[in-house]
Order: structure tokens, then sequence, then C-alpha cells
């Protein structure tokens, strides 16, 4: 009508989306500071950052590339979605959209080839267990990663407690002189309720019993079925919590994308 303005809000950033997702990513930043703090002062204590070279002496896995792998990235994400909403630097909040979204990807075709190839999955998990079983002794946090796994899930070796015989002082050749030669790492023995004491020799000489025997004496499932047997009594429970990751990556990327929106958007009416 003549005689009255009308009058166009002009586009601005919203505050709630961008100090939400600054405090969205503060807590990743700081989580993956804390871990890759934890890794590398675990190769501190190892000696391994004198001496780069000890990266290669390790024949199974070293747990503590876990902490400093997942903190990397972790630190990384957090810091270039903190700096890119405080700053409302679109390259950051890009950077960390598209990083983001190809974790989520890869995750994704992940579980999808582990369904379609499960039995090579199986085979390579067999093939994995078995090199960390060789290495058992050459790493204290290898040591204790594998006592952990046998002792939650009840079970010894990959596939039974013979794949022990991998291991050069478990073996049962006539040459090994090893005192821990035909037995198995204590994490393998079913544990007495009554005792209080952890018997760490409860394994020696347990594979020289017969099978029937040594089923009083030792779990003789292999980590592999009881892993997948865990996998099926927990499936709910597995599934809600990728499905809750996968929720939080996505919440993410949104924030981002709707962030840059907004940017853009204010740019534009410069």
């Amino acid at each position: 009508m003549p005689g009255k303005h009308q009058h166009f809000q002009e586009p601005e950033v919203g505050c709630c989306g961008k100090y939400f997702l600054f405090g969205f990513n503060i807590v990743f930043w700081v989580l993956g500071a804390l871990f890759l703090g934890i890794g590398l002062w675990a190769w501190g204590e190892k000696g391994v950052l004198s001496n780069i070279s000890a990266l290669t002496d390790l024949g199974g896995l070293d747990p503590v590339w876990l902490f400093v792998v997942v903190g990397g990235v972790m630190s990384v994400l957090g810091f270039a979605g903190c700096i890119g909403a405080l700053r409302e630097n679109t390259f950051l909040l890009k950077f960390f959209s598209l990083f983001l979204g190809l974790i989520f990807f890869l995750e994704l075709a992940t579980g999808i080839l582990a369904f379609v190839f499960k039995d090579w999955i199986r085979d390579q998990l067999n093939i994995f267990i078995n090199n960390n079983v060789k290495a058992y002794r050459d790493d204290i946090d290898l040591q204790n990663l594998i006592d952990f796994a046998q002792e939650y899930w009840s079970c010894c070796g990959a596939r039974g407690p013979n794949d022990w015989n991998l291991n050069i002082y478990y073996n049962c050749t006539d040459l090994n002189p090893s005192r821990e030669r035909c037995g198995v790492p204590f994490s393998c023995c079913v544990r007495d309720p009554a005792q209080n004491v952890l018997n760490t020799q409860c394994g020696y000489d347990v594979r020289l019993k017969l099978e029937l025997e040594q089923q009083g004496s030792i779990h003789t499932k292999g980590c592999v079925g009881q892993f997948e047997k865990w996998l099926q009594d927990n499936l709910i429970i597995v599934a809600g919590v990728f499905v809750g990751i996968a929720l939080l990556q996505i919440f993410g990327i949104c924030l981002a994308q709707n962030l840059m929106s907004d940017i853009k958007a204010v740019k534009a009416n410069w």
C-alpha cells in the first residue's frame, strides 16, 4: 500500500547453530587430543619416539596405533570444525563436512562388504589373530590385549588352543627349551571363582593332555567363533552403537552445511 515502507530482514548467521557446532567439535577435539597424548606417551615409554625403526620390529598389532590414529583423526576434525564455526571459515567447514562424510561412507561400505564377504573376513580374522599370537611376547600392550580378549570371550587362540604352537615359547617341538612348552597363556584357563590369587602358571603343559582332559582346565573354543557368537547375542546393542555413531556424523555434517549456507547468504548480500 502507498505510504508504507516494507522492511526486508537481511540474512544473518544463526548463533545457535554456530556455537552448537563449535561446542560439538570442542568435545571431539579434547577427546582426540587426549587419545593422541596417551598414544604418544605410550610410544615414548616404549622408546619408539627415540627409535622409529622400532615400529617395524613388532610382528603383530601394536594397540597404541589405535590411540594414535583415532586421536589424530578426531583432533584434525575437531580443530577444523571448531575454528571453522568460530571464525565462519567456509574452507574449514567444507573440509570438516567432506572428511566426516568420507568417514561415514567408508564405514557404510565396510559394513556392507563385511556382510557380503563374511567368509573371507573370517579367514582374515583367523590370520590376524594368529599373527598376533606369534608376537605375543614381543609387546606388553599386545600381550594385555590378547589376554583381555581370551578372558572376556572365554576362548583360546584363533580356532583353538593348538594355535599357540605358532608362538616360539608355547610350541610343542622337542627343540623348544621354554618352560611354557606345550602350554597356553593364563588367560586361556578356566578361572576358579573361589580362587582369589591368579595362577599365571595354570596353562603349563596343558596341551600334553587329551582334549577331553583339557576342557576342565582351559577354554578350548577359538576366539573367532566366540567373537561371532558374541556379535549375534549382542546384535541389537552393536547395531545401536553403530547407528548412534552414524547419526552423530550425519548431524555434524548437517550443522556444517547449514552454517555454510548462512555464511554464503550473508556474503552474497554484501
